[in-house]
């Protein structure tokens, strides 16, 4: 629930300041930058929770679209983030954004024409140059969680269907939909849930929806035409889980059809060794940074590679039980894991990149490179 409202003095004209601020009916302070928002929840005995009760409403300044912040070190998607907003009204003990910003604070940009006019010229340079842009707005946010006082997530939808070159993903842990539901959304539109089992959602994904409730939205979704993709990130290693990872995949395969998932992506629990700390802080009922980890070449403390072998090759097995088509890849992780899970490198088959465009052509009608 947001209860604090800022607006960067720049933008304090916008008319999408005036849309926002009638929905939300809060009194506004104009700021000339965020240094005082800043300073005044730092004080705050949890700045992290006092952050995500507060909206700063602001410019962009930088690029909207922007290269995904993947590593060198394993094997990264060609991902592309449209940079909407920064933090997340939900509250996972694992999430990054609770050290990655300082303190972290919900800043939503309103300098829509600039975001468009950059899309435009994007799109143009993929008809160009023939290629495909697999596009999301969930890296630094959630991607609907903007829903109760924002229209942009239907612009975006409207803005892809009229292309032919990059598709959308929304990747969300709400059940923020109802608006996508008379939509001319071409296929261009992926919507996606990030899943756990119901032990982790309840302990470790405060204010999130319930697994059950995001498997409806994803039927939901369905019927409206919408491709659909699932992430099991992070999956989490406990004794049994793999029942309950189990447990999920029938049910998903129980809610939508196997044949309008584009993909389903897997990355076991990595952190900064000083998320750590915030985490005991936090969430001190949570035991899940106490597993065997140990530090990647990316700096993050990861489970020990022979448990996370362990466990994707019994996820992949479930979900080819019932899904044997469906394409399943790994977020960051080595050739080694890849080949001792899938039985194939990415590079056998183009590149992790390649593979996930064919998948969007094929789902989503996009034109061959």
């Amino acid at each position: 629930m947001i209860s604090s409202l800022y607006i960067d003095r720049s933008v304090k004209t916008s008319p999408r300041v005036d849309y926002i601020r009638n929905r939300l009916n809060l009194p506004a302070r104009i700021v000339d930058d965020a240094a005082a928002i800043f300073n005044h929840i730092a004080k705050h005995d949890d700045p992290v929770e006092k952050g995500k009760q507060t909206l700063y409403l602001t410019r962009n300044k930088g690029l909207f679209v922007k290269k995904c912040p993947g590593t060198s070190f394993y094997t990264c998607c060609g991902y592309k983030i449209l940079h909407i907003g920064t933090f997340c009204t939900m509250d996972c003990s694992y999430c990054i954004l609770q050290a990655y910003f300082h303190p972290p604070i919900l800043q939503y940009f309103v300098n829509h024409d600039d975001l468009m006019e950059e899309l435009e010229s994007h799109f143009s340079e993929n008809a160009i140059s023939r290629t495909i842009s697999r596009i999301g707005t969930g890296e630094f946010t959630d991607s609907l969680i903007w829903e109760p006082f924002s229209d942009l997530t239907k612009t975006l939808v409207l803005k892809f269907s009229q292309q032919t070159k990059a598709v959308l993903e929304l990747k969300t842990k709400t059940i923020n939909v109802k608006k996508l539901e008379k939509l001319h959304h071409n296929r261009k539109t992926i919507l996606a849930w990030s899943l756990n089992t119901d032990r982790v959602v309840k302990s470790e994904e405060r204010k999130t929806s319930s697994l059950k409730k995001r498997l409806e939205a994803a039927a939901m979704c369905e019927s409206w035409g919408y491709p659909l993709a699932f992430h099991f990130d992070p999956l989490v290693i406990y004794d049994r889980c793999e029942n309950d990872y189990r447990a999920i995949i029938r049910q998903i395969f129980t809610h939508v059809s196997a044949e309008n998932i584009v993909w389903i992506s897997l990355g076991t629990f990595r952190f900064m060794p000083e998320l750590k700390q915030i985490i005991r802080k936090r969430f001190p009922e949570s035991k899940i940074i106490y597993g065997e980890f140990i530090q990647g070449l990316d700096r993050k403390m990861r489970y020990f590679k022979p448990l996370r072998i362990a466990l994707y090759k019994k996820i992949i097995s479930f979900i080819r039980e019932l899904a044997p088509d469906v394409l399943i890849y790994f977020c960051m992780e080595d050739d080694e894991v890849w080949k001792k899970t899938i039985g194939f490198l990415p590079s056998d088959k183009g590149g992790l990149s390649a593979m996930l465009d064919e998948s969007a052509v094929r789902h989503c009608g996009l034109e061959q490179p």
